[in-house]
Protein backbone atom coordinates (compact mmCIF):
# COMPACT_ATOMS: atom_id res chain seq x y z
CA UNK A 1 0.00 0.00 0.00
CA UNK A 2 1.09 3.36 -0.24
CA UNK A 3 2.67 4.90 2.55
CA UNK A 4 4.27 8.20 2.99
CA UNK A 5 6.61 9.12 6.32
CA UNK A 6 7.87 12.59 6.46
CA UNK A 7 11.31 13.64 9.01
CA UNK A 8 12.92 16.12 9.73
CA UNK A 9 10.36 18.71 11.78
CA UNK A 10 11.80 20.37 14.76
CA UNK A 11 11.87 24.01 16.00
CA UNK A 12 14.33 26.44 14.79
CA UNK A 13 14.67 30.40 15.85
CA UNK A 14 13.63 32.83 12.68
CA UNK A 15 16.29 32.91 10.08
CA UNK A 16 16.80 29.12 10.76
CA UNK A 17 17.23 26.10 8.56
CA UNK A 18 15.42 22.53 8.48
CA UNK A 19 15.14 20.04 5.88
CA UNK A 20 12.67 17.97 5.58
CA UNK A 21 11.96 14.44 4.19
CA UNK A 22 9.31 11.90 2.60
CA UNK A 23 10.10 8.07 2.24
CA UNK A 24 7.87 6.86 -0.55
CA UNK A 25 6.93 3.44 -1.23
CA UNK A 26 4.00 1.38 -2.38
CA UNK A 27 3.42 2.93 -5.79
CA UNK A 28 5.79 3.74 -8.64
CA UNK A 29 7.00 6.49 -7.42
CA UNK A 30 8.59 8.18 -10.98
CA UNK A 31 5.65 9.03 -12.77
CA UNK A 32 3.59 11.42 -10.04
CA UNK A 33 4.14 14.75 -9.03
CA UNK A 34 4.38 14.77 -5.22
CA UNK A 35 4.50 17.46 -3.35
CA UNK A 36 4.60 19.75 0.47
CA UNK A 37 1.62 20.90 2.18
CA UNK A 38 1.77 23.02 5.32
CA UNK A 39 -1.35 23.29 8.04
CA UNK A 40 -1.14 25.95 10.77
CA UNK A 41 -4.02 25.85 14.03
CA UNK A 42 -7.03 27.06 12.80
CA UNK A 43 -5.97 27.32 9.77
CA UNK A 44 -6.85 25.46 5.93
CA UNK A 45 -3.94 23.23 5.18
CA UNK A 46 -2.04 25.35 1.78
CA UNK A 47 0.26 24.31 -0.52
CA UNK A 48 3.44 25.05 -0.42
CA UNK A 49 5.14 23.43 -3.10
CA UNK A 50 5.36 20.71 -5.99
CA UNK A 51 7.85 18.43 -8.12
CA UNK A 52 6.59 16.83 -11.24
CA UNK A 53 7.70 13.34 -12.76
CA UNK A 54 9.71 15.44 -14.24
CA UNK A 55 11.52 17.67 -11.80
CA UNK A 56 9.43 20.76 -12.67
CA UNK A 57 8.82 22.40 -10.06
CA UNK A 58 6.15 25.32 -8.08
CA UNK A 59 6.43 27.08 -5.09
CA UNK A 60 3.53 29.20 -2.69
CA UNK A 61 4.20 33.23 -3.36
CA UNK A 62 5.45 33.07 0.65
CA UNK A 63 7.77 30.76 0.24
CA UNK A 64 9.68 31.34 -3.54
CA UNK A 65 13.25 32.44 -2.97
CA UNK A 66 13.26 30.37 0.60
CA UNK A 67 12.24 27.03 0.04
CA UNK A 68 13.25 24.48 -2.67
CA UNK A 69 11.41 21.22 -3.61
CA UNK A 70 13.62 18.42 -4.91
CA UNK A 71 13.14 14.43 -5.26
CA UNK A 72 15.52 11.40 -5.71
CA UNK A 73 13.82 8.93 -7.92
CA UNK A 74 16.36 6.32 -7.05
CA UNK A 75 15.57 6.54 -3.17
CA UNK A 76 11.87 6.99 -3.90
CA UNK A 77 12.51 10.65 -1.76
CA UNK A 78 11.09 14.05 -1.88
CA UNK A 79 12.77 16.77 0.51
CA UNK A 80 12.13 20.39 1.15
CA UNK A 81 15.26 22.77 2.24
CA UNK A 82 13.64 25.61 4.22
CA UNK A 83 15.91 28.90 4.47
CA UNK A 84 15.81 31.89 6.38
CA UNK A 85 12.35 30.33 8.48
CA UNK A 86 9.87 33.00 9.47
CA UNK A 87 7.58 32.28 12.87
CA UNK A 88 4.87 32.41 9.89
CA UNK A 89 5.82 29.25 8.65
CA UNK A 90 5.41 27.26 11.99
CA UNK A 91 2.99 24.48 10.54
CA UNK A 92 2.62 20.31 10.73
CA UNK A 93 4.02 19.71 7.23
CA UNK A 94 2.97 16.90 5.06
CA UNK A 95 4.00 15.41 1.81
CA UNK A 96 1.29 14.35 -0.44
CA UNK A 97 1.97 12.00 -4.19
CA UNK A 98 -0.92 13.18 -6.55
CA UNK A 99 -1.80 9.37 -7.31
CA UNK A 100 -5.24 8.75 -8.33
CA UNK A 101 -7.44 10.71 -5.17
CA UNK A 102 -3.91 11.52 -3.55
CA UNK A 103 -1.86 10.38 -0.78
CA UNK A 104 -0.83 11.99 2.42
CA UNK A 105 1.55 11.47 5.10
CA UNK A 106 1.08 11.61 8.62
CA UNK A 107 3.09 14.85 8.92
CA UNK A 108 5.78 17.25 10.56
CA UNK A 109 5.88 19.55 13.05
CA UNK A 110 7.96 22.79 12.53
CA UNK A 111 7.78 25.46 14.74
CA UNK A 112 9.66 28.76 14.17
CA UNK A 113 10.31 31.08 17.34
CA UNK A 114 10.68 34.81 17.12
Amino acid sequence: QVQLVESGGGSVQAGGSLRLSCAASGFMFSIYAMGWYRQAPGKQRELVATVSSSSNTNYADSVKGRFTISRDTAKKMIYLQMNNLKPEDTAVYYCYADKQHGYWGQGTQVTVSS
